[in-house]
């Protein structure tokens, strides 16, 4: 009797000793972790990324984008027969915000309404078409990407 009770303490323990050493090991899972880490950080400081350089499409040569409205100035200055229009909202404020952002950077900017309620955001007005068109493609390339959409109001 006492050999099976020695026996089943001594398998007992053969299992304990078999199940411990089995047991993962959180430093050792903390080690893997760290020296991934520290590999990856290594990796990425020593790859440079470059970016491909923007290129501007050439100037506009075809017709020029006219679109006759009759519009009503709501903030700025009268207009004259051409303008040069970079933004068009039907939310005032985001028109304001527009206006503002440009007068800041030195354009005389107008604000006008059209019979359809769209505001449109002016920065330059001419009495020729011509001198409207250089101007807006002046813009068109000083404010790449922005304002690529630009057009010409001619005020009925």
């Amino acid at each position: 009797m006492k050999l099976k009770i020695c026996l089943l303490w001594g398998l007992a323990l053969a299992l304990l000793f078999s199940f411990n050493s089995c047991k993962p090991k959180e430093s050792a899972y903390k080690a893997a972790y760290d020296a991934a880490k520290t590999r990856e950080t290594t990796t990425n400081q020593n790859q440079t990324v470059e970016t491909p350089p923007v290129a501007k499409p050439a100037p506009y040569t075809g017709a020029t984008s006219v679109q006759r409205e009759k519009v009503t100035v709501v903030d700025g200055s009268a207009l004259q027969q051409f303008s040069v229009v970079i933004g068009s909202f039907l939310d005032p404020t985001n028109a304001k915000s527009l206006k503002e952002r440009m007068t800041n950077q030195g354009f005389n900017s107008i604000l006008a309404q059209n019979e359809k309620g769209m505001y449109r955001v002016i920065v330059a007005t001419f009495n020729t078409k011509d001198k409207a068109a250089a101007e807006r493609d002046r813009i068109k390339e000083q404010f790449y990407p922005n304002f690529q959409d630009a057009w010409i109001l001619d005020k009925q």
